[in-house]
C-alpha cells in the first residue's frame, strides 16, 4: 500500500482534474445527499471507481502509518469510516445495471469487474493493517469494548480471514486472481440471463391467441407489447406475464412455447450460453475454497452461517422434502381427477391446440406448461376461489398503502412522497420516511415495474447503510450526525393498461411485502457501525424480516382495510377472504417441491469435492432430481444455467436454502402475534423493532431471535404454514 509523495500528489492533481466535470465526484446537492442520476453518464462511472479506489487505499494507508499502537478507535472504527466515496459511487453504479442497464453500462460493468474485485483483494491482504486488525482481535477481551464493538471486531476479523489474509504469500496471490476471475465470470452470466430475458417475445396475435386470458392479463400483455414498441399483445419472461399466461391461457401450444423460453433462459448455444460460464464458476469456487482449508464450496459458505455446516442444511430440507412429494402428489391426483371430468386429457388438449397439433398430455400426465392451468380450475372448481376474482382487490397502489400503514402501526414510520426528488427512472417512487415523532430516518424508493433493461426478480439494496461512526468535532465536542439509511425495493409487475391500475396478484402482493420487509430491515437499522447495519447478517437470518413482514398482507384486517375494488372502492368481501384462506394450502406441495428441489440441486452441487464441475450440468442437475423422486410436471423455481441467485453474484451460493431456514423462524416467531390475539400486538411489535429489525449484526442472530421470542424456534409452524402437517387421506 505505499506509493511515492510524486505519485501520490500526481494522481491527486490528476483526479482533481476529472472531478471537475464528473458528477459522481462533486458534492450531491440533492436533498439527502442523494445521487445526482439526471447528470450521470457511463463515461463517469470508470473514472469516479478508480478515484475511490485510490482515496480508499490512502485512507487505509493512514491506519498502517499510525506509530501508535493499534486500538479499536484508530482501526476498527476508522477501518469503518473508510471507502465512503468508493462505496456510494458503486452503490449507485451496481443500481443502474440492475434496474436500468444499457450496453455502455454493461460495457463499464464487465471492464470494472475485475478491478474491483481486485481493490478488494488489496485491501483485505494488506498484511501491515491485518497486522494491527489481529493486535485488537487478540487484545479484544481485555479492551473494554462495548457488546456491539466486540461484534464489529470479530466480525471484521473474520472478513479479513475469509478474504485470505490468513493465507501465505504465495497462495494470498491466486487467491485474489480466483476472486478476480469470479467476478468476472458473474458478471457475465447476469448479463446473458439478462440478455434472454430481454430478446423474447411470444406474439399473441389474434383472439385466438388471447383465448383464455382475463382482462388484467389482456391489458398486461398489450401494455408490454406497447413498451417495446410492438402492435397487439405480447408475452414476456417477466415471472408477472409469464406465470398468469401459463395459469389461464387455453392455448396449450402457447403455453408451451412460453414454458420451454422460460426454462431454458442461458441454455442457447452462441455468446450468451452460461453452461460453461458456470461451470467455470463451479471450478473456481472449488478452488477458492480450497485454498482456505475447506472440502467443498458449501463448507466454506456455510462456516459462517446459522446452520453452520450442510449436515444441519440437508437435516431441514430432508424434514420438508418426503412431506412435499406427498403434498404434491395429493395435489396432482386433484388435478388428474377435475381434468377428467372435463373430458380427458386428450379431449382437453385437443381443443386448446390448433388443428394438426398433437395432444401434450396422457391420461396420467400433468406437464410442467399444463401444471398451474389445472390448478387454477382445481382452485376455482373446489375451492371456490379465481385469481382473477382476487386481483381487482389487489391494484399496486393500495398494496404498496398497505405495506407503509402496516409499518405505520408496527413501527411508528410514516412514509411522505416526494415527488421532487428524482431517481434514474419515472417509475422510481421516492419516499421521505419519518418516525413516529417526525424524526426523518431515511428515504425509501420503489422501483416496480419490469422493464428490458431491467434484471428480473425482486431484491432490496441500500445506496447508503444506516450508522453512527462519523467523526467527532474535538474542538466542538458535538456528537457526529447520524448517517440516514437510503434504502430501495425492487420488483418486476407487469405494467397495467394506461389509465389503468397494475393489478398484483395475492403472490405479487407477497413478493412486495416480502422486499418491503427488507427495506425495513435496513430503514430501522439503529447501529454504530456501518459494518453491522441493515441486511448485512448472516445469510440464513437476512430472510427473517423479509419473510415475517408477508404474513400481514394475508391479515383479514389488513385486507379489509387496503384491499378495495379498484372501479368501485368497495372492500374486499369477507366471503372472498375466507374462501381464499381455506384454499392457502392449495398449492403449497408444489411450491414446495419446487423450492426444495433448488435449494437440493444448490447444496450438492457446491458439495462436490471434485475439481473438476460435472461435464454437463443440465444432465447433472436432470439426474439428481430424478434419483430424488421429483414428480414430472412440478419442475424447480431456478436451473442452474439461469440461477441467478447462485451464479450472478456469491451471495446465495450454497444458500439458497435460506428461506426455508429463515421461514421456520419467520412462522415460529408470527406466531408471538397470534398468541398474543392480535396481529399489531404493541407489546410483540415492540421486541420485533428492536430485535429482528434494528438490531443488523450487531448480536449474534441466535441470540436476538431468542430476545424476541423468549425461546428457540420450532419447526412446526414452518410445517403448518406449508400445510405439510396435513393427514393423507384415508
Amino acid at each position: 500500500m505505499k506509493t511515492s509523495t510524486h505519485d501520490s500528489t500526481t494522481a491527486a492533481q490528476a483526479a482533481t482534474a476529472a472531478a471537475h466535470d464528473n458528477p459522481l465526484l462533486q458534492d450531491w446537492a440533492a436533498p439527502y445527499g442523494l445521487p445526482p442520476y439526471a447528470l450521470i453518464q457511463p463515461e463517469h462511472i470508470e473514472p469516479a471507481l478508480r478515484e475511490g479506489m485510490r482515496l480508499h487505499l490512502q485512507q487505509l494507508a493512514a491506519i498502517v502509518a499510525d506509530p501508535a499502537p493499534a486500538t479499536f478507535d484508530s482501526t476498527f472504527a476508522t477501518f469503518d469510516r473508510a471507502g465512503k466515496l468508493l462505496s456510494r459511487v458503486a452503490t449507485v453504479f451496481y443500481s443502474l445495471t440492475a434496474s436500468a442497464t444499457s450496453p455502455a453500462l454493461q460495457a463499464v460493468q464487465r471492464r470494472m469487474a475485475g478491478p474491483m474485485a481486485a481493490h478488494g483483494s488489496t485491501v483485505y491482504m494488506d498484511m501491515a493493517l491485518f497486522a494491527r486488525v489481529q493486535s485488537v482481535y487478540e487484545q479484544r477481551e481485555d479492551a473494554g469494548l462495548t457488546n456491539e464493538q466486540m461484534r464489529l471486531v470479530e466480525r471484521v476479523h473474520l472478513d479479513f480471514l475469509r478474504a485470505g489474509a490468513g493465507l501465505s504469500p504465495e497462495k494470498r496471490q491466486r487467491y485474489a486472481q480466483v476472486m478476480e476471475e469470479l467476478a468476472s465470470l458473474t458478471t457475465r452470466f447476469a448479463q446473458n440471463v439478462l440478455h434472454d430475458e430481454a430478446s423474447w417475445t411470444l406474439a399473441l396475435a389474434d383472439e385466438a391467441a388471447l383465448a383464455g386470458l382475463p382482462p388484467f392479463l389482456r391489458a398486461a400483455t398489450a401494455q408490454a407489447a406497447e413498451d417495446r414498441g410492438l402492435a397487439g399483445h405480447v408475452v414476456t419472461l417477466s415471472r408477472s406475464l409469464v406465470v398468469p399466461f401459463l395459469t389461464y391461457s387455453e392455448r396449450a401450444d402457447l403455453r408451451r412455447t412460453a414454458w420451454q423460453a422460460w426454462v431454458s433462459r442461458g441454455e442457447h448455444a452462441g455468446e450468451h450460453d452460461n453452461r460453461e460460464v458456470a461451470r467455470d464458476i463451479l471450478r473456481l469456487r472449488r478452488e477458492q475454497a480450497a485454498l482456505l482449508g475447506h472440502g467443498c464450496y458449501a463448507d466454506h459458505a456455510l462456516a459462517d452461517t446459522m446452520a453452520g455446516s450442510r449436515a444441519a442444511v440437508f437435516k431441514l430440507l430432508d424434514e420438508v422434502w418426503p412431506r412435499a412429494l406427498k403434498a404434491v402428489e395429493r395435489e396432482r391426483q386433484e388435478l388428474l381427477a377435475l381434468r377428467a371430468e372435463q373430458g380427458g386429457a386428450t379431449a382437453v388438449a385437443a381443443t386448446s391446440a390448433p388443428a394438426g397439433a398433437e395432444p401434450t398430455a396422457g391420461p396420467d400426465t400433468i406437464e410442467p406448461w399444463d401444471w398451474r392451468f389445472w390448478a387454477e380450475k382445481v382452485r376455482r372448481e373446489r375451492y371456490a376461489v379465481d385469481e382473477a376474482e382476487l386481483k381487482p382487490y389487489l391494484s399496486l397502489e393500495r398494496v404498496a398503502e398497505a405495506a407503509f400503514d402496516c409499518a405505520q402501526r408496527l413501527f411508528g414510520l410514516q412514509f411522505k412522497r416526494r415527488t421532487d426528488l428524482l431517481s434514474y427512472h419515472p417509475d422510481v417512487a421516492v419516499y421521505e420516511v419519518a418516525d413516529a415523532s417526525g424524526q426523518v430516518v431515511g428515504i425509501f424508493m420503489q422501483d416496480n415495474f419490469a422493464r428490458p433493461a431491467k434484471r428480473s426478480g425482486a431484491w432490496m439494496n441500500a445506496l447508503r447503510w444506516q450508522s453512527r461512526n462519523g467523526q467527532q468535532d474535538s474542538t466542538a465536542g458535538a456528537l457526529p450526525a447520524p448517517v440516514l439509511p437510503v434504502v430501495m425495493n425492487n420488483n418486476n409487475f407487469a405494467k397495467g393498461a394506461a389509465g389503468e391500475p397494475t393489478l398484483l396478484s395475492l403472490d405479487d402482493a407477497r413478493t412486495l411485502f416480502h422486499e418491503f420487509g427488507h427495506g425495513l430491515h435496513g430503514l430501522l437499522s439503529n447501529v454504530q457501525y456501518e459494518r453491522l447495519s441493515g441486511t448485512q447478517v448472516l445469510r440464513d437470518f437476512v430472510e427473517l424480516p423479509s419473510q415475517i413482514f408477508e404474513h400481514w398482507i394475508t391479515e383479514p384486517e389488513v385486507l379489509q382495510r387496503h384491499a378495495r375494488h379498484w372501479q368501485t372502492d368497495e372492500p374486499i368481501p369477507m366471503e372472498l377472504v375466507q374462501r381464499m384462506q381455506k384454499a392457502q394450502e392449495f398449492g403449497q406441495g408444489y411450491e414446495t417441491v419446487r423450492y426444495t428441489a433448488s435449494a437440493l440441486v444448490d447444496m450438492v452441487v457446491h458439495a462436490l469435492g471434485d475439481a473438476e464441475p460435472p461435464a454437463d450440468l443440465c444432465v447433472f442437475e436432470a439426474d439428481l432430481l430424478r434419483d430424488r423422486g421429483l414428480p414430472h410436471g412440478v419442475g424447480l423455481n431456478h436451473r442452474l444455467v439461469h440461477f441467478q441467485h447462485l451464479f450472478s453474484s456469491s451471495g446465495y451460493a450454497a444458500g439458497y436454502y435460506v428461506y426455508l431456514w429463515a421461514e421456520v423462524l419467520d412462522a415460529d416467531g408470527y406466531d408471538a402475534f397470534v398468541e398474543a390475539g392480535s396481529p399489531f400486538a404493541a407489546d410483540c411489535a415492540a421486541r420485533l423493532k428492536q430485535h429482528i429489525y434494528s438490531a443488523g449484526n450487531s448480536v449474534e442472530p441466535q441470540a436476538t431471535y431468542l430476545a424476541f421470542r423468549g425461546r428457540p424456534a420450532t419447526v412446526q409452524p414452518l410445517l403448518k404454514q406449508r400445510g405439510l402437517l396435513s393427514p393423507e387421506p384415508a
